[in-house]
């Protein structure tokens, strides 16, 4: 039996296994958007406890909640991702792999017509309070910062790997993703602009356009 050598890629992933890996966050995301959709009173409540206590402590803590803003509006914030997406689909047109820029600049697109979607369909009002300490736009369902952290995230790490960087990059590549997909979800409950759940809603839309974008590249590039 041969052995694979350390430089050779990993075999694309079996058919079980990429339909395992793309059906368990679509089963999860299209019974979470059902639930919302519905307004099960359930998951309503614990939306209700969490956005309770957690706009207590943003109005009792504004210092933060300004560092949380900061954040949430500069460092994570959707357009941020987005050119974060368009500089290294930049690097890639120009080292010459315009394949891998142009699989990597559609599927950021799909991504964010897919939210802005899934938001129209739903149309989910965002919490409303007596003293607001941030505002926002657009319906509530699926977080906007979540989802798009989640996949911009995620294909970049799977490109650091694809790519056959140092460990010591791609670790610290997959540390800050797990901080900003994390931390940014962590803002915006914070910030009384988002439920709980449509936070979480956008961390499983975010991972399910990962897994099959990955498998196309992984199936199909040149």
């Amino acid at each position: 039996m041969q052995t694979p050598s350390a430089g050779s890629r990993p075999a694309p992933p079996q058919p079980r296994t990429a339909l395992r890996l793309v059906w368990a966050p679509a089963v999860c995301a299209a019974l979470l958007t059902a639930l919302v959709a519905a307004e099960w009173g359930p998951l309503i409540r614990i939306d209700d406890g969490i956005a309770t206590a957690t706009h207590r402590w943003a109005v009792d803590e504004p210092g933060v909640t300004h560092a949380m803003r900061i954040l949430t509006d500069w460092v994570w914030d959707t357009w941020t991702m987005r050119l974060l997406c368009a500089v290294v689909v930049w690097r890639l047109w120009r080292r010459g792999d315009r394949w891998t820029a142009v699989w990597l600049g559609a599927a950021c697109l799909v991504g964010s017509l897919l939210q802005q979607a899934l938001k129209a369909l739903v149309d989910r009002p965002r919490p409303v309070w007596p003293d607001p300490v941030d505002s926002a736009h657009y319906a509530a369902f699926p977080s906007g910062h979540a989802m798009t952290a989640t996949f911009v995230c995620g294909l970049l790490v799977w490109l650091v790997h694809h790519c056959g960087a140092a460990r010591g990059l791609r670790r610290t590549a997959l540390a800050v993703a797990v901080v900003s997909v994390t931390g940014v979800g962590v803002t915006r409950v914070w910030l009384g602009v988002h439920w709980a759940t449509d936070v979480v809603g956008g961390w499983l839309l975010g991972a399910l356009l990962v897994v099959p974008a990955v498998l196309v590249h992984r199936r199909r590039h040149p």
